[in-house]
């Protein structure tokens, strides 16, 4: 009787995962020290209509708000916005906050939606800032941050994205940002989050080369090593894979935002970008022409990270739009 044999291929693919499997459970290190993402006090607050949140806040200096919104990504974190918190905080009250499920903010095992994050921003503003801010927002978040403009514009005297999704045509999408509308997302997050391999998913995603590598992509030269370390640090932090594994399914992407929100918010809305791996913007001039209250600039030789390579430049667009709208 001939005895079955497993292919070669199939052996090593078991023992590779295998292995995995183990380094993941036994090596890894999912409580690394992580410090303050820029050089200002940090506080906790819980929002009426969302969770427990950290924020940092430099207020020694009088003057109209500002709020930095980091994006959602597998290691998003506040120090995405340092170096705009570090040149403003000299100059005006200054905020950034850690969104929930990433940085110092509650990450525990729960719904992380579009609803959550528009929620979050919206209670941050009124419970905290207390009064019209000037807002800017980074990739995804400009999605969520659009959205608690529209619903409650007297929140805001401005609104800045930077590199926003939602300006690429559906047929272009990538197939994370067209899951939601295509009824795949929550069958792709169910699969993510299977307790079985979730944890070793993400550590697979969060190796020092796996973050390098899609880090490199939002820079035109060398890539931020503090970014590149606090990144790292934040990703391994005790229940960090939840709202990351979320956005990969492209769960919190909004169909159509720019058709059903962008065209119309009343805000001042002031949008920054190059180029971007990630999205590309062909919408953009049916938007500057369908709402009066959107302004571009291009900073030129970036891509999607423009306050780390060109701070300057990314400083005299927001002082020009500020300036604009009074």
């Amino acid at each position: 009787m001939a005895r079955f044999k497993l292919p070669p291929w199939l052996l090593l693919g078991g023992a590779v995962i295998g292995g995995w499997a183990l380094y993941s459970s036994l090596v890894v290190d999912h409580d690394m020290p992580i410090g303050p993402a820029v050089d200002a006090p940090r506080e906790n607050f819980h929002g009426k209509k969302s969770t427990l949140m950290s924020y940092y806040a430099d207020l020694d200096t009088e003057g109209r708000p500002l709020v930095l919104l980091h994006s959602i990504n597998a290691a998003a974190n506040a120090y995405e916005v340092r170096p705009l918190f570090q040149h403003y905080g000299l100059k005006r009250p200054v905020y950034a906050l850690d969104l929930p499920g990433f940085g110092f903010s509650e990450r525990t095992n729960r719904e992380y939606s579009t609803e959550l994050y528009v929620n979050s921003i919206t209670d941050f503003l009124q419970q905290v800032v207390g009064e019209p801010a000037d807002v800017l927002a980074l990739s995804l978040t400009s999605e969520f941050a659009a959205l608690a403009a529209h619903q409650n514009p007297d929140l805001f005297h401005s609104l800045t994205l930077i590199s926003p999704t939602g300006l690429t045509p559906k047929m272009a999408k990538r197939v994370s940002q067209s899951a939601q509308e295509n009824d795949q997302s929550d069958g792709v997050y169910k699969f993510l989050s299977n307790p079985v391999w979730s944890q070793r998913l993400y550590d697979l995603l969060t190796t020092k080369p796996s973050l390098r590598f899609f880090l490199s992509l939002n820079f035109y030269g060398e890539i931020d090593e503090g970014l590149f370390d606090y990144h790292y640090r934040s990703t391994h932090q005790p229940n960090a894979r939840y709202a990351p594994l979320k956005f990969v399914s492209g769960s919190l992407f909004t169909p159509d935002i720019a058709e059903f929100t962008y065209k119309h918010l009343t805000v001042p809305t002031l949008l920054l970008y190059d180029e971007d791996p990630n999205v590309n913007f062909d919408l953009l001039p049916e938007i500057l022409t369908s709402n009066d209250n959107w302004r571009a600039r291009r900073i030129l030789n970036t891509r999607g990270l423009p306050h780390f390579e060109r701070l300057d430049m990314t400083v005299n667009a927001l002082e020009d739009f500020w300036n604009d709208i009074g």
